[in-house]
């Protein structure tokens, strides 16, 4: 894993815009940046990466089945007593999952450590799946990269054959998320037009539009009722929702479905550590409030249970926390996970983002911040697979 500088496109941004992908840029810093790309051998792709996010998949599957099954454990992840059987049946049904994805600390010379599964409403899709790939295309043509080099991205069908899979019979599928978010908004732009590729017709509705009738059947804006939904909304903000006594009996089939709630949580850092000590893809973690924490001695990273884009989350280093990103997270509860900072390139800080489509590895993503904590506006950097003879000997 190399970083590799390069010389931007001169009209990379309009052809952002032209296919929709209109938030490369937030208040002024950019998210996308191609003056760098991270290059990887195929050796690093399918005998590293690859297996860790197959491997970690199959343990969370595992975990769901034993997190069902025990109250306690649903206790531990703060899941509402009130929604646990809207969890279990889900799972219980095999309700499908669309995707998810995986963070990795990795710089080339080790296993990939897990920092986190954001397992139900994870972004950055569009951009990894359609302009990355685009990138690829047009930096082959001109020469900027070695002929023969790939990249880990088969995002962009696999998603679309899972939309297929999922609704094999095509039909109306809604499809909500804020509407004031350019980023949400657009990402479910993609999402709705890969799943028209393959018969669905979709149909957007704002989540706070959405609706209950007389008979507690979910509804959009127009009155329809709604059987079938692609959500970018938290379980987590669901579950706490007016609403939540009826998503029990409303019947609606959600993407991503219910027992996702359990692996979009923190907790399953130190349940997974638990259950798979020494694991080569697992930090040490621990539940805040657990003995065994001290283990971790006075360098740490102190995580709430539920939290999105780095808020909250504390670095303590020689016993001393920096200074957090305070968006009110944390009153569920806290996980401390060993400190194991990423690889720095000249002050940058790059998270391996590996998704996982149904339940098979589908590419990687990478986002590089500034500081050691991925936050909201770290920027997008492309990648791609050299080919054999351009790769550095080991």
């Amino acid at each position: 894993m190399r970083r590799i500088p390069l010389a931007p496109r001169p009209d990379w941004q309009a052809k952002a815009d032209a296919i929709g992908f209109v938030y490369h840029a937030t208040d002024g810093a950019p998210y996308w940046d191609e003056t760098a790309a991270y290059a990887f051998s195929m050796t690093e792709i399918e005998d590293v990466l690859e297996p860790a996010a197959e491997e970690l998949h199959r343990m969370c599957l595992d975990l769901v089945e034993e997190v069902c099954r025990h109250d306690a454990l649903m206790d531990r992840l703060a899941i509402p007593r009130e929604q646990r059987q809207l969890v279990r049946d889900s799972w219980s049904r095999r309700d499908p999952s669309l995707y998810g994805r995986f963070d990795f600390a990795y710089d080339g010379s080790g296993p990939p450590k897990l920092y986190e599964y954001n397992a139900d409403t994870p972004t950055a899709v569009f951009e990894c799946a359609t302009f990355q790939w685009i990138w690829l295309e047009e930096r082959l043509s001109t020469g900027a990269l070695p002929a023969g080099s790939d990249q880990f991205n088969s995002l962009f069908e696999a998603l679309r054959d899972r939309f297929k899979a999922i609704f094999p019979t095509g039909g109306y599928v809604h499809f909500a998320a804020e509407p004031q978010s350019i980023e949400d908004r657009q990402t479910v732009r993609f999402f709705e037009d890969l799943a028209s590729q393959v018969g669905i017709e979709p149909k957007f509705v704002a989540m706070n539009a959405i609706g209950l009738n007389e008979t507690g059947q979910f509804v959009d804006d127009a009155g329809d009722e709604i059987q079938a939904a692609f959500k970018l909304y938290p379980w987590e903000d669901m579950f706490r929702e007016p609403y939540a006594p009826s998503l029990t009996g409303a019947g609606v089939r959600w993407i991503e479905p219910a027992w996702k709630a359990i692996l979009s949580n923190k907790g399953i850092l130190p349940l997974l550590w638990e259950r798979h000590p020494d694991h080569p893809n697992l930090l040490p973690a621990f539940f805040d409030d657990d003995s065994a924490a001290a283990a971790l001695g006075e360098e740490y990273v102190r995580k709430p249970l539920l939290s999105r884009e780095g808020a909250n989350i504390e670095l303590v280093r020689a016993g001393a926390s920096e200074t957090v990103l305070d968006e009110g997270y944390g009153a569920e509860g806290h996980i401390r996970q060993a400190l194991c900072m990423p690889p720095e390139y000249d002050g940058r800080y790059p998270v391996i983002g590996a998704w996982i489509v149904g339940d098979q590895p589908a590419g990687i993503g990478i986002r590089e911040d500034d500081h050691a904590i991925t936050r909201n506006l770290a920027r997008f950097v492309p990648h791609y697979i050299e080919p054999a003879e351009a790769s550095p000997t080991p």
